[in-house]
């Protein structure tokens, strides 16, 4: 009788003590994920570059993977300049703080909307009025720890991991739609090293990655001009125009986007 008293008495410990490393784990990770936020927020001119991946499932269910490269370069609070290029596009969108450019470098042609405030303000329009996101703006935000965890359900700190010969936290948090993890570089300077988004509630619960590198910070941040100069020969279009050209957006013009997908 003593014997098995002990053996429930240890089981209950261990699992005890299991949940409390857990509880530690979540406090750890949200404590990692509020100080990279709060550094990247906390820096005037930034600049790095980056690799996408975009993964796309088919409706026979294959899963295919759209690459891209491009840079970032920014300047609090209302500066921003981003690049991204792939086998299909190669597009650049410079924000001034009071007018945004859209400049397709394959087709010499650019489309400007006009957009006061800042880069908060900018993030918000592109991806709600004109379902054009910048490359890792979630991150970038000074709001980006109340983005990140708002509705929140399940943290894990999954020890440290290298991203391009940095050593890392590795985090990851879930949603109900979402699940997402983040590669936070360890040290002074706690910045993105990848970040990966997996849509829960799309069919196939397909991917988006975002690798940052080069990340450079004040006096030494790169591609901090944000005059957009028209190149020879470029034409001005408009943003109808510019809807109905091909292979202008995230996919390439030979795929055909379901409605339910």
């Amino acid at each position: 009788m003593r014997h098995g008293a002990c053996c429930c008495l240890l089981a209950a410990m261990a699992a005890a003590s299991m949940a409390s490393k857990a509880v530690a784990g979540e406090v750890e990770a949200m404590a990692l994920l509020k100080g990279m936020t709060t550094y990247v927020a906390a820096q005037r001119e930034l600049s790095f570059r980056y690799d996408s991946d975009l993964e796309v499932v088919t409706s026979d269910k294959q899963r295919l993977t759209l690459a891209s490269s491009g840079s970032v370069s920014l300047a609090r609070p209302g500066k921003i300049r981003a690049t991204r290029s792939s086998g299909f596009v190669d597009i650049e969108s410079i924000f001034d703080g009071s007018t945004f450019t859209f400049l397709g470098k394959d087709q010499n042609v650019y489309m400007q909307i006009p957009i006061a405030g800042s880069i908060e303000v900018l993030v918000d329009e592109l991806k709600d009025k004109y379902q054009r996101p910048l490359p890792a703006a979630d991150l970038l935000l000074p709001k980006a720890y109340a983005a990140l965890t708002n509705e929140v359900i399940d943290v894990k700190d999954l020890g440290s991991g290298v991203i391009g010969g940095v050593e890392c936290d590795h985090l990851a948090f879930r949603k109900q739609d979402v699940d997402y993890q983040i590669w936070i570089a360890q040290g002074d300077r706690p910045y993105p090293c990848r970040y990966v988004i997996t849509a829960k509630e799309v069919l196939g619960s397909p991917q988006y990655s975002v690798q940052i590198s080069d990340w450079k910070t004040g006096a030494g941040a790169v591609g901090q001009d944000f005059t957009f100069l028209p190149p020879e020969g470029a034409r001005s279009i408009t943003l109808k125009e510019l809807k109905a050209m091909k292979d202008m957006g995230e996919l390439p013009s030979n795929f055909v986007r379901e409605d339910n997908q």
